[in-house]
């Protein structure tokens, strides 16, 4: 019953009932015995003046008590001596009774007679005690002393007390009533306003509550209408949001899949359903699904290192190619909620590319041989010709079968890398010593072209693990290239050093540079910045696209900042060891 606000109130209305009659109470009591008290004083002091003198003068005559008697019994009215109010005449030296309105043989030896048989007036008055008393000397023998029981004082605070009680038992009755209909008026709208919001909670978003009046309640009201509404509109705009979001995850060709931070799916779109051949998502893992599937990922790294990057990886499963994209998502309170999925279905693509692959490697070997025939019968021709016209021809011939024959060598080589049939041979080997190698090697090349070819060992370079003559290639290669596309007079500096576990190449000019537009695709075959001056320099565009393969190769990385007219930067990264060959 005590849960509930209306009984609370009646409640407190009870106990302010029963305070203020308590306070009452207190405060009649203090102020009847404080009256009392100081009507008993005010007597006294007043009939003690003149009965002190009368007194005095009897104890002169001869019989003194007898006298004292008579004195006493005119003044008694005055006294207001009664049942309850007696007087007394006690010996001055040993405060025994000699006289009494009262039987009494022996009184309790007070503070007022003690000071009384001190020579002292004894009119103190003391609260909370059963009696009031006076004493005062009238002579050096005899000691006058008045005592008032209080029994009056008491029967009348007894009459007051029941009095009070009745009347709290009245307004406790008048409480409980008043506070019980002065309640409802607040515990109803309230009780209306609670059922309101139960069926809010339960979807009921059109529940409005009727205002009967411009109160604290009343503005609740109103404020829980508006609530109402706005969460309305809000619910409808999401479920506008989600439809549109469905329909377009329902049709649209990639596949969609999103994973909670328990590895579970949360959602996902026929078009992933067709793609991993999945029936039933329930017993889906993130981990454990994509592990079957033989793909370097798992949920701790994406949220733990790569909260704000999207990963790209390949998903082969169920005879089909996809490409998959990896990406975490947050809540409105930037939590981490899950790993969203999209999937491309590449697996035509990749057809496509595997039947180029195999063209380009087929059409490659066939080369070799015609190539090959030319040019032995065209430099055969120029052995024995003395045209210089034909010479001149056959010479030409000859230039331009060597640039199909390295054209070939590089189809061949890359043909190999996609197949992974490529023939390596990894021991480890001092990248110093090969970087001082083809330095001293590219030297002469550069001198011609009037360019300072320098090399900086920066720290102490460890031995690393991997194909000598690879990477040998790669540094020949992007050395050639910064000679020939460095106008003459040119600096090209080699770095080499050692950091966070890895060993690092530098390879800077100020050469003629490359636009941005162009680095985003400098690794891709064929792909030429200026086709003409290629063609006259004898670039085959495969060279870079070889390069960052055989990097790849050895697990490091390869990459290209420029800026036109500034010159190149090209830096390649290798991990210092490495247990296992490729």
């Amino acid at each position: 019953m005590l849960k509930s606000i209306q009984w609370k109130l009646v409640a407190m209305f009870v106990m302010l009932i029963f305070a203020v009659m308590l306070v009452f109470s207190v405060f009649l009591q203090d102020r009847i015995e404080v009256f009392y008290h100081d009507s008993f004083s005010k007597v006294m002091n007043q009939t003690m003046n003149e009965l002190e003198a009368a007194l005095q003068n009897a104890c002169q005559q001869e019989d003194p008590l007898d006298q004292m008697q008579k004195v006493l019994g005119v003044y008694q009215g005055r006294l207001g001596i009664s049942s309850n109010r007696n007087y007394y005449l006690l010996d001055a030296k040993t405060g025994s009774v000699l006289y009494g309105s009262d039987v009494v043989t022996s009184l309790d030896k007070t503070y007022n007679i003690l000071a009384a048989m001190a020579g002292k007036r004894g009119d103190k008055v003391y609260r909370r005690m059963p009696y009031i008393d006076y004493a005062i000397r009238i002579s050096d023998d005899y000691i006058l002393y008045i005592k008032d029981k209080t029994i009056e004082m008491q029967e009348l605070l007894r009459g007051i007390y029941i009095i009070v009680a009745q009347a709290l038992l009245v307004g406790f009755l008048i409480s409980v009533v008043l506070g019980f209909f002065l309640s409802r008026t607040i515990t109803r709208p309230i009780t209306n306003l609670t059922s309101k919001a139960e069926n809010l909670a339960k979807g009921s978003f059109g529940t409005k509550i009727q205002i009967k009046s411009q109160d604290e309640i009343g503005q609740l009201a109103k404020a829980f209408n508006y609530m109402s509404e706005m969460i309305k509109n809000s619910v409808d705009e999401i479920a506008q949001e989600k439809n549109k979001l469905e329909t377009m995850f329902r049709y649209m060709s990639d596949g969609v899949i999103a994973f909670g931070m328990d590895q579970k799916v949360i959602h996902i779109n026929p078009a992933a359903r067709e793609m991993l051949g999945i029936e039933s998502e329930d017993e889906i893992l993130f981990d454990s699904f994509f592990e079957c599937a033989n793909t370097d990922i798992c949920m701790n790294k994406l949220i733990l290192f790569d909260q704000h990057t999207t990963i790209e990886r390949r998903i082969d499963i169920g005879g089909r190619h996809l490409k998959g994209f990896f990406a975490t998502f947050e809540m409105a309170d930037d939590k981490l909620s899950g790993v969203i999925v999209v999937l491309q279905d590449i697996t035509e693509e990749q057809r496509l590319e595997d039947s180029r692959r195999e063209f380009v490697a087929n059409v490659s070997h066939e080369l070799r041989t015609p190539l090959t025939t030319i040019k032995s019968y065209s430099e055969t021709l120029l052995d024995s010709t003395e045209d210089e016209e034909q010479s001149k021809f056959l010479t030409v011939i000859i230039n331009e079968v060597d640039r199909m024959t390295r054209i070939v060598k590089d189809l061949l080589t890359l043909s190999s890398l996609d197949s992974k049939k490529l023939s390596t041979f990894f021991t480890e080997f001092s990248l110093d010593e090969l970087l001082r190698d083809i330095t001293a090697k590219m030297s002469m090349e550069a001198k011609s072209h009037n360019h300072r070819l320098e090399y900086y060992p920066s720290t102490s370079i460890p031995n690393i693990f991997g194909d000598r003559d690879r990477i040998e290639q790669v540094i020949t290669n992007i050395l050639s290239n910064s000679i020939k596309y460095t106008p003459d007079g040119g600096r090209i500096e080699v770095y080499a050093g050692y950091l966070y576990n890895e060993a690092y190449i530098k390879i800077k000019d100020n050469g003629i540079g490359i636009k941005q537009e162009d680095l985003s695709r400098i690794f891709e075959r064929f792909y030429r910045v200026d086709k003409a001056r290629s063609r006259e320099s004898g670039g085959t565009g495969l060279g870079l696209a070889i390069a960052k393969n055989f990097i790849e190769l050895h697990g490091g990385t390869i990459k290209v900042d420029s800026e036109i007219g500034k010159g190149t930067e090209v830096l390649i990264k290798l991990p210092v060891s490495q247990n296992e060959a490729s």
